[in-house]
């Protein structure tokens, strides 16, 4: 195994909760708990992150930094991230201090995934929060925008004219948000749905996250058109000339049956084709297919997507409301029988 190919493995939990017998989160308060339980078995396995999606108006998980700071304080060596933040919510300035705390609670480890989201429970549900778009603009522009100011503060250079009678003495110059962490302001991901917006993520200095969605651009295979986005996503980080080196995350649903437990949940092979879809009346979209099979089969399936190839970091979503136990089961077995086999471990 060379360096090349290892990959950064960890999971991505969507944070689903419903109040059924079936379902082993059953309250807001299950799915906080047990996010927390499974990034700490997911270390202990060695496991790489855990990431969390943030939806709002939605049984499901929202408000991602208490998460993401009571993560880093029970952990110690794992990534935790999002993906990914809607950035149509989010006011940038204490988002910037939010994340600051929760990087440095972490020691570092923060990997934060943003975007301008996808299609709400609520109709311009950013609208409840105080954000509108401005005249002429769309609720990507709003995102963008928000992004933009985000990024500036994250470099932690002053901006705010002091009080010249403060309560507490001031530091000479202009004043920063506080607290601020260094280095995080390079492990901010954007989650790209297309070509171009990948593009424009690498200008900025963004890392890319590229989930089981994008665009149909050009009618090929899911896995094609995802390889495809990443290497321009390269070619624009190329040049620009940013000082670092980015980084580029997939996600996958991916099962290896190996009992009759596994079996039983996904014994049918899951979706073994790309769907094809609409995000809204104007977009068509691709959808990834997901991956269950036996390790031996499954180790040939997944040597054939394009997209994981290129990839240094693979995020497994994980059916969270099965619950802790059977979670960290699913990502074992990849780690120990499916990663070794292609070269990842």
């Amino acid at each position: 195994m060379t360096a090349q190919n290892r990959k950064n493995i960890g999971f991505l939990s969507f944070g689903h909760w419903t109040p059924l017998p079936q379902s082993k989160t059953r309250s807001a308060a299950d799915v906080l708990l047990q996010s927390i339980d499974l990034a700490v078995a997911a270390e202990e396995l060695g496991a790489d992150g855990a990431y969390f999606r943030v939806h709002h108006f939605a049984r499901q998980l929202a408000s991602p930094f208490p998460l993401l700071a009571a993560v880093g304080a029970r952990t110690s060596t794992i990534e935790i991230g999002t993906g990914v933040i809607d950035m149509r919510y989010e006011n940038p300035f204490y988002m910037a201090e939010d994340a600051g705390s929760a990087d440095l609670i972490s020691g570092g480890r923060l990997q934060l995934g943003i975007s301008r989201g996808s299609p709400e429970q609520v109709i311009e549900g950013y609208r409840y929060f105080g954000y509108r778009p401005g005249d002429g603009q769309d609720d990507a522009d709003l995102a963008r925008e928000h992004t933009r100011v985000f990024l500036e503060v994250l470099k932690g250079e002053g901006f705010a004219e002091p009080n010249p009678r403060p309560m507490f003495p001031n530091p000479p110059g202009l004043l920063r948000l506080e607290p601020h962490s260094e280095g995080l302001r390079e492990r901010i991901w954007w989650g790209a749905a297309s070509n171009a917006t990948a593009r424009w993520a690498a200008e900025l200095g963004m890392n890319l996250q590229s989930s089981t969605l994008k665009v149909d651009e050009t009618g090929q295979p899911f896995h094609v058109q995802q390889a495809e986005q990443i290497r321009e996503f390269r070619a624009a980080w190329a040049d620009a000339g940013h000082d670092f080196q980015p980084r580029v995350s997939v996600s996958r649903s991916i099962f290896a049956i190996t009992n009759d437990l596994d079996r039983a949940y996904f014994g049918g092979g899951g979706d073994s084709e790309d769907q094809i879809g609409n995000i809204d009346a104007s977009m068509r979209a691709i959808f990834g297919r997901s991956y269950a099979a036996e390790p031996e089969r499954l180790v040939e399936q997944l040597a054939k997507d394009e997209a994981i190839a290129e990839a240094d970091t693979l995020l497994l979503t994980v059916p969270n409301q099965l619950g802790v136990e059977y979670n960290a089961h699913v990502i074992d077995a990849i780690l120990t029988e499916v990663a070794p086999a292609l070269g990842w471990r």
